[in-house]
């Protein structure tokens, strides 16, 4: 009922009221006949009738007025507009007063519970809304998955950060590998020297912080510390010496400080994959190859004498480097498949020198490390609501080095391949641990990684 048709009813009720009484009151002084007291039994049952409907009209004014503040004034307007304030039609024939005490009486409830419903409606609406909103973005977020590459599938929501400490160890072992001299990257080197074993351990501490900037773009920053330490059974070159000698070296410093963006490009869900670009800048903050003393009292190259390995060992690649590439996940109940493309270019140096043993600088010209073709491919499964487990592989194809544009003798193309096995444990609703093992899967690849990971978000 509409509130001016409430109150209208209201006051003819009470006048109703009114009426009965008096008629009731001047029939008992004209005194009792049996056709007064079925009529003072009808007014009787008449008032009784009037007062469950004013109790009706109480309870549904205090439902409008609790409507009114849950949705508005104009909201309930609109309501009205469209006929949904409960008035019947003007077309269907009015029930009678009897008809209409006992539908009060009996649905006496019935208005607290639409309350309560109708109540309840902008309230679900709003939080449905939300819900629908945060949900939608959850929709069109890849899923999480144990991280067991680089790169992490899952963006950062916006206004959001995520701190994450990791720990990385690797170990390499070769055996009667031909290595040329000062390192550029982890298996390419400079020089004439023959090494017979070399045993490396590199242990990498990092920190990462990401920003989610939209709900497609993040950025993120990373600070590695190294510690390296290496073990090398060589014979000296050119020396005639017919014994091995056992070279240890070792270095620790900052690492290369990389600073990158990951945007989302599509809107996937089950059964539709997800595409995120990337892209990657590393710097050479770490203390660079041509900075470190090299073992040779002369030139290292050309006229050898000494070891040509450095005294203290690098952290860092000694190159600018950009890389690019596109990852894609494609959720497909209970899994997620994974994988991603990528290339870095290291920039050229020109100009490079290095230190040898007696204090003199080495004119090398310029050195232009080939680039990095990469890819990966993996598959996440969710063992419960809080552990993920994910297996996979990563492979790296190095080009070859150019010194002064001609090729470096001995230098080729390398394949780094590793198998990677991992798992995460969702330790409460911020923090998540990441284990991963890799093993290398050819000659110039680590032979153990292991990482270790935490990220911390607010």
């Amino acid at each position: 009922m509409r509130p001016g048709k409430l109150r209208k009813a209201g006051a003819l009720c009470c006048s109703l009221l009114v009426l009965a009484h008096g008629m009731a009151r001047a029939d008992g002084m004209q005194g009792d006949t049996p056709d007064r007291q079925a009529l003072q039994h009808r007014l009787t049952e008449q008032a009784e009738q009037i007062e469950a409907l004013k109790r009706a009209i109480a309870e549904q004014e205090a439902s409008l007025a609790q409507l009114r503040r849950a949705v508005g004034v104009e909201t309930l307007n609109a309501q009205r507009a469209r006929g949904t304030d409960g008035a019947a039609p003007q077309s269907q024939p009015q029930p009678q007063p009897q008809a209409q005490a006992r539908q009060a009486t009996q649905a006496a409830p019935a208005p607290r519970a639409a309350q309560t419903a109708q109540a309840a409606q902008p309230a679900q609406g709003r939080q449905a809304q939300g819900a629908s909103g945060q949900g939608q973005q959850q929709e069109n977020r890849p899923p999480e998955v144990a991280q067991i590459f680089e790169q992490p599938g899952v963006l950062t929501q916006p206004g959001k950060y995520v701190l994450e400490p990791s720990l990385q160890y690797s170990y390499s072992s070769a055996n009667r590998v031909a290595l040329i001299g000062y390192t550029i990257i982890p298996a390419l080197l400079i020089g004439l020297i023959d090494v017979r074993e070399v045993k490396r351990n590199t242990f990498t501490a990092a920190l990462a912080a990401r920003f989610g900037v939209t709900n497609r773009l993040e950025m993120e920053v990373r600070i590695p510390y190294v510690y390296r330490s290496d073990s090398t059974v060589s014979r000296e070159v050119a020396t005639g010496s017919a014994a091995d000698r056992t070279f240890d070296a070792s270095g620790n410093r900052i690492g290369d400080i990389e600073v990158g963006a990951r945007y989302q490009l599509n809107d996937g869900g089950n059964d539709k994959p997800y595409y995120i670009g990337t892209l990657r800048f590393k710097s050479r903050t770490g203390r660079d190859p041509f900075e470190v003393v090299t073992d040779c009292n002369q030139r290292c190259v050309g006229n050898t004498t000494g070891t040509g390995l450095p005294l203290e060992l690098p952290t860092g690649s000694g190159f600018y480097s950009l890389q690019g590439g596109l990852t894609w996940l494609f959720p497909s109940d209970p899994a997620v498949f994974f994988g991603s493309v990528t290339y870095l270019h290291n920039f050229k140096r020109s100009n490079v020198s290095r230190t040898v043993l007696n204090g003199d600088r080495e004119s090398l010209g310029s050195v232009a490390p080939g680039g990095i073709f990469g890819f990966n491919f993996g598959m996440g499964l969710a063992l419960n609501d809080k552990t993920t487990f994910s297996i996979g592989y990563d492979h790296n194809s190095l080009g070859r080095t150019k010194q002064n544009g001609q090729l470096v003798p001995g230098s080729v193309r390398t394949q780094l391949g590793t198998l990677l096995l991992g798992y995460s444990y969702r330790l409460d609703e911020k923090k998540t641990l990441s284990v991963s093992v890799g093993a290398g899967l050819t000659r110039d690849t680590p032979d153990l990684t292991l990482s270790v990971k935490l990220p911390i978000s607010n």
